[in-house]
């Protein structure tokens, strides 16, 4: 089951008391005062797990503790402190403070760490008190409360390439011959319920990672179909693959199909509808009126970007397609370079 929302309540451990003590043993005159400091309490931390790729855990173990700091002993023994939580996250989870809304951290690469709650500190022994002129203090301090937070997870998935387009249009499909990824097929509309994955092998270990989301409609934007709750996984792709169908048994207009899905990227996000897209003609196979391709193709071009007629059923165009697409993500990738402001090629984020 795919979950890409989770609200989680972290509550780091609590610093350990000090104690008041005092050292009373033969042969030891005057001891004096001998009580420990508190341990700190442990810390929660959100680690970025790239072996994960859904935030299911999270939704049915929603408490997450640290261990609380030991109280301080006579003989100026202090307390241990409390072990740290760590919280495992898919990459791409974005963290949020469910009180305020604030964006507290964004997980954008395997390994990444945030300090979610502090632990408190440990309270202060008596021996800490000590001075040539209070030898004998009889009092010590409390340990700190750990912090407590609820946090807002929200998974946005990271990939070079996200397929758009209107339920049906071909892209579980395709994403299916492409890669290794087994989405649900059918003749029916919104057969895809959830993301999909896939990784395209290009040989001599190069790949690009592909997200396929459930079909877009119009209206989507604010919320229509499965609405803008998907959208968001294709906000971090620095490719997008417009696929529209364009066979005779569709009853929709291709270059109609293609303008709404623009139109309501760019309601959704301006940044969105500006990112490099390649237009895909697809179902080729069951074209028998080639009215429909061309007005599609002058379309694409009106508006200079490439376009490409595919069939996934016969693997007709495809391997082009897959050129194309890995030349200009090599192309971007050289320009994050050129300008570090790119940050390595990867589009900012949207947030």
């Amino acid at each position: 089951m795919f979950i890409d929302r989770a609200k989680i309540k972290v509550k780091a451990g609590d610093g350990g008391n000090g104690v008041t003590a005092f050292r009373r043993e033969k042969f030891v005159p005057r001891g004096g005062p001998s009580g420990g400091d508190g341990g700190h309490g442990g810390d929660v931390w959100l680690e970025a797990d790239e072996g994960l790729n859904t935030l299911l855990h999270l939704r049915y173990n929603p408490e997450h503790r640290a261990e609380r700091g030991r109280h301080g002993e006579g003989s100026r023994r202090y307390g241990r402190q409390g072990a740290d939580a760590i919280v495992k996250v898919p990459v791409g989870t974005q963290v949020y403070d469910e009180r305020t809304g604030e964006l507290l951290f964004d997980f954008t690469e395997p390994g990444q760490k945030f300090l979610a709650a502090k632990g408190g500190k440990g309270g202060w022994g008596n021996a800490h008190f000590a001075t040539p002129t209070r030898r004998a203090p009889k009092f010590h301090y409390q340990g700190r409360p750990g912090e407590e937070r609820e946090l807002r997870l929200e998974l946005k998935l990271i990939a070079d390439v996200g397929l758009v387009g209107f339920p049906n249009a071909g892209k579980s499909t395709f994403i299916s011959v492409v890669s290794a990824a087994r989405p649900k097929i059918a003749d029916y509309p919104f057969t895809t319920l959830e993301p999909n994955l896939g990784v395209v092998d290009l040989g001599d270990f190069r790949t690009f990672v592909v997200a396929d989301i459930p079909g877009l409609i119009e209206g989507a934007s604010g919320g229509a179909g499965l609405g803008d709750r998907f959208l968001r996984h294709i906000e971090r792709t620095k490719v997008i693959l417009h696929l529209v169908d364009v066979s005779s048994f569709s009853r929709r207009e291709p270059v109609e199909d293609y303008r709404i899905i623009n139109r309501e990227l760019a309601l959704y996000d301006k940044k969105l509808a500006e990112r490099p897209q390649i237009v895909v003609a697809t179902k080729i196979d069951a074209l028998d009126d080639k009215a429909r391709l061309e007005l599609l193709q002058k379309e694409a071009e009106k508006e200079n970007k490439q376009f490409f007629a595919i069939s996934a059923a016969t693997g007709a165009g495809v391997d082009n397609l897959i050129a194309a697409i890995a030349k200009l993500l090599d192309e971007i990738r050289e320009a994050g370079k050129a300008n570090p402001l790119l940050s390595n090629g990867r589009p900012e984020p949207i947030i």
